[in-house]
């Protein structure tokens, strides 16, 4: 493999590693705060809000039920008002954080449905707010499973990433299919495979072991 192409896979790389970490964080923010509502709101909840509880689940439910590579088309105009253009990696992390949002929101709900209720019900005994519980009672429990809500949420969008690369949005899916299929160099397509698949190694290792470390301390507190 000539340093040219060694250069293209690593800029790639980097592009992909953009793309991902970007989107990954602005989808923590919107899939957290979206997540923790949807866990906290149906009737009898303690932010209880059923009717707009059903209207933000049936939204998360529609996004999720779209496959990613028709979402990436389908908001293009939205894309482009965000970005100023719909291709490009930049361009990319607007649909990247588009499905990464309510991907987060179920999994950081699921998580957060799992705490101990009476540990709820013994922070309202005392007298804390319903905010005060969320802060320092439901999230603090669900640490672990949020982390590996989170791990599982970065695992998909380095997926996702190589997806938008059949589109023009960069990274390693552009790289794959303009040198590894266009072109006709396998080298090129199984050194992005490799890449991507160390990359989620990567991720996956540090998040389970985070996942672990937080859930020990809970423990141990």
């Amino acid at each position: 493999m000539s340093p040219d192409l060694i250069r293209l896979i690593w800029q790639s790389t980097l592009d992909t590693l953009y793309m991902v970490v970007v989107a990954a964080g602005f989808g923590t923010i919107g899939g957290m705060a979206l997540g923790i509502f949807l866990a906290t709101s149906r009737k009898g909840e303690l932010l209880a809000a059923p009717a707009a509880n059903l209207l933000l689940g049936l939204i998360v439910n529609a996004t999720r039920s779209t496959p990613f590579i028709i979402l990436v088309v389908a908001i293009i105009p939205f894309t482009r008002l965000v970005a100023g253009t719909s291709i490009g990696t930049s361009a990319a992390i607007v649909p990247l954080t588009v499905a990464a949002i309510p991907f987060i929101a179920r999994l950081i709900e699921a998580a957060i449905r799992e705490v101990d209720q009476g540990l709820v019900e013994a922070a309202r005994a005392m007298g804390a707010s319903p905010l005060q519980i969320v802060r320092k009672v439901l999230v603090p429990e669900a640490l672990p499973g949020i982390a590996l809500a989170i791990t599982l949420a970065v695992v998909s969008l380095i997926g996702y990433s190589a997806i938008v690369g059949v589109v023009g949005g960069g990274g390693l899916g552009d790289l794959g299919i303009r040198y590894g299929y266009q072109r006709f160099m396998p080298e090129v397509m199984a050194a992005v495979v490799l890449v991507l698949i160390l990359l989620v190694q990567g991720v996956q290792t540090f998040g389970d072991r985070l996942a672990l470390k937080l859930n020990k301390r809970l423990r141990h507190a």
